[in-house]
């Protein structure tokens, strides 16, 4: 399984992610543009990908699923529920439209990804587990709050792409309005840095491999400081990635 973060955090999300010849994208936060360029940085052909997965209806997961599907011609596997509320990004005509239910388990030749509901204030948030048979992987951002599911989630994976969204104090100090911090630090917003790494320190088992620490805010964290407080919370015992914000990740494999 190969794994690449294309982009990742309020400014736009797309996670490719390749298993047993099944190519996959989880998101389309950012232009078609972006997504094929980076991608061909890896020589990877973003026409040749057989599945577009939407996690939830926010701008920066699903405003461009329509132009992906247009003009690269991917399928869109979305819930109804997310689907309606994209709409106000003006999607355009998707032909290719395939809804699934929260909860439900899609196939892809040998590959399956379960769909696992959030608290998230999406109007039918997802998560995602990649599953080749051999590898799983989670693609875990936009949470809401550590629900229960998660633990169980985390310790039967091999690698997680983990929202580390924001710092306590930074989130506090910083200027966004009351309200804002208040959505942010809430139940149904995202999780901070000690929240990823209590629950990687908790739950995660022998076999995981690497966590990729996801969705991090601009104004609100900085990778330095979410990897300085994985490390202290969690220890060494997983190496730890950042998803930058303003381009790809190296290939993450399984």
């Amino acid at each position: 399984m190969r794994i690449i973060s294309l982009q990742s955090g309020s400014n736009g999300n797309c996670i490719y992610v390749e298993a047993d010849g099944v190519k996959l994208l989880l998101d389309a936060g950012i232009s078609g543009i972006q997504a094929q360029e980076r991608l061909k940085q890896y020589a990877r052909d973003i026409t040749a990908v057989d599945a577009l997965l939407i996690s939830h209806d926010h701008t920066d997961h699903a405003r461009s699923m329509g132009i992906y599907h247009r003009k690269f011609g991917l399928p869109v596997y979305v819930t109804a529920e997310t689907y309606r509320a994209a709409q106000r990004h003006r999607l355009g005509t998707i032909n290719g439209l395939n809804h699934f239910a929260a909860g439900e388990t899609l196939r892809f030749g040998n590959v399956t990804v379960e769909t696992i509901s959030t608290p998230h204030d999406g109007a039918d948030g997802v998560v995602f587990i990649v599953d080749d048979g051999v590898h799983r992987l989670g693609v875990l951002t936009d949470l809401g709050h550590v629900f229960g599911e998660l633990e169980a989630v985390i310790e039967s994976l091999d690698a997680v792409l983990l929202e580390s969204n924001y710092d306590p104090d930074m989130l506090a100090g910083g200027m966004y309005p009351d309200w804002l911090k208040q959505r942010v630090g809430g139940p149904k917003g995202h999780i901070s840095n000690s929240e990823s790494a209590r629950l990687l320190r908790d739950a995660s088992s022998k076999r995981m491999q690497w966590a990729c620490l996801a969705h991090l805010s601009k104004e609100n964290n900085t990778p330095d400081l979410a990897l300085e407080t994985h490390r202290q919370i969690l220890g060494e015992r997983i190496p730890l990635f950042v998803a930058t914000r303003y381009g790809p990740t190296h290939v993450m494999e399984l």
